[in-house]
């Protein structure tokens, strides 16, 4: 490129992501953006921040929307959660339950979707008319839709096209019915569907939760599933699925391509039978940071739970095996083409958890479990080991677990003060950590949590995360207080 005298007082900088260097200005703040792929690979090219920046914000899709916060851009992180509904929301459940119990049929359907409804992403379309209605609700890459009236309320999904009859195929949709609880496979000439219905006198609102559930989660699964091992097969009705700019797509490639190859990079000296388990904790937990953090959908979503089945499986295998067969499943993702990778990087908008809710205590096992693993680490000079089994501690329950929006909250404050280069060039205006100075905005990460907790104050009137146990010495020392007052917080919902 050519100076930029416009940009301000300016030189060019080109890194590879391996090389990758943070730039700070006296506020703090990154002072940089990426601009464009250069065109060899994973070279970056940097440019200075600027007052001029919003000339980028096109790029980025930077412009303010009304789901933005004033940190940064609408970017969805993680998996989602149904886990997350104000108090108000958890009252339309008891309304529904109650006015089905007294019959009123329609007006407990109405309370139950609107139960249902997510007002931050607006996922669920409902109508009523008298005693027939209709709703759509979306869940990844699926709209399910659905009707009732006096007598019934069905709903269905389409996952694909079948222009030629298949043998192979309906064999693997008869031996899945096998396992459905709720809905059941079904073909409507050349369209393959998902369907569910129930007497309107039995759709309890429990009923109506798990078939819709079964329905709306298996379906988003299969489509991918179905698709990626028959030929024959067309995608179809995933015209709502909403793409993301190429800018963010280049980042989440970029640190896909780094986080991998600098944890094999870590793992590769290490002894691999006296480490196994350090190697386990760096492998489990770089998957469930790809998946928080990248959000990937279709193969790669696949891929990645694949890797994590390798691990959990319960067979007699040593680890030492699982984490060689973990690394070459790594490895083939790393060596994955740039256009496939982007291919599965979209925006969804879901109604159910892909996993269930978990009593606190399992969560905070999980937390404390990490904490004693990572001590040996931090004692005997391993810090980088050490950060990694205390992330694991808390991102295996991200990832496993339906999690309370305000636990996932403060994981994502925690992941901003361990990832503050990557959160940045998302577009973030805030780094609360400086890995080169090694310094922290104390105050900023106080206020953070202190503002999560007021949020859900309501919903959780005993959730006290002590501030003031945090220690700001060091990364490790962070780390670890950090996670432990997550370790006890009292979720007890009023």
């Amino acid at each position: 490129m050519n100076d930029l005298n416009e940009w301000g007082e300016t030189t060019d900088f080109c890194f590879t992501v391996s090389t990758l260097k943070r730039l700070w200005n006296t506020s703090g703040k990154a002072c940089f953006l990426i601009l464009q792929e250069m065109g060899k690979p994973h070279l970056l090219c940097i440019l200075p921040y600027c007052k001029k920046h919003q000339m980028l914000g096109k790029l980025f899709n930077w412009g303010k929307k009304k789901s933005e916060t004033t940190e940064g851009p609408d970017i969805f992180f993680g998996r989602y959660s149904d886990n997350n509904k104000p108090l108000a929301k958890v009252n339309r459940w008891t309304d529904a339950d109650n006015l089905f119990k007294e019959k009123k049929f329609p007006e407990s359907i109405d309370a139950f979707f609107d139960y249902l409804r997510d007002d931050s992403v607006q996922n669920v379309v409902y109508e009523r008319n008298g005693a027939e209605g209709r709703f759509e609700f979306y869940q990844g890459s699926k709209i399910v839709r659905g009707t009732f009236d006096q007598s019934a309320i069905k709903a269905e999904v389409t996952l694909a096209r079948m222009p030629q009859p298949s043998v192979p195929v309906m064999r693997r949709l008869l031996e899945m019915n096998f396992n459905l609880y709720y809905s059941r496979f079904a073909m409507d000439n050349d369209r393959l569907c998902m369907r569910f219905d129930s007497d309107t006198v039995a759709a309890s609102p429990s009923k109506l939760y798990y078939g819709l559930k079964e329905l709306a989660t298996k379906g988003d699964k299969q489509d991918d599933l179905l698709i990626q091992d028959f030929a024959t097969l067309e995608t179809t009705d995933n015209e709502h699925i909403t793409t993301i700019p190429d800018a963010e797509k280049e980042v989440k490639y970029a640190y896909l391509q780094k986080w991998i190859g600098e944890t094999l990079e870590t793992i590769g000296p290490l002894d691999a039978d006296k480490f196994s388990g350090a190697i386990a904790y760096l492998l489990l937990g770089l998957i469930y940071r790809i998946d928080y953090m990248i959000a990937p959908e279709g193969k790669l979503l696949n891929e990645l739970e694949k890797i994590t089945g390798i691990y959990f499986k319960k067979d007699e295998r040593p680890v030492t095996e699982k984490n060689r067969d973990m690394v070459e499943e790594l490895k083939k993702l790393l060596a994955m083409p740039k256009e496939q990778v982007f291919s599965y990087l979209f925006r969804s908008r879901y109604t159910f958890a892909i996993v269930a809710p978990q009593v606190y205590k399992t969560v905070s096992e999980a937390i404390h479990a990490a904490n004693q693993n990572m001590v040996w680490y931090r004692d005997n000079n391993y810090p980088a080991i050490a950060n990694q089994i205390t992330e694991y501690g808390i991102s295996y329950c991200q990832y496993s677990y339906s999690l309370p929006k305000a636990i996932t909250e403060l994981f994502h404050l925690y992941m901003m003060v361990n990832y503050p280069e990557y959160f940045v060039l998302l577009g973030y205006k805030t780094a609360y950590y400086d890995p080169h100075r090694k310094q922290f905005v104390q105050q900023g990460i106080i206020d953070k949590i202190k503002e999560i907790q007021n949020r859900w104050r309501d919903k959780y009137p005993n959730m006290d995360f002590k501030t003031q146990n945090l220690r700001f010495d060091s990364l490790v020392n962070f780390n670890l207080t950090f996670t432990n007052e997550m370790e006890f917080l009292n979720m007890e919902p009023k």
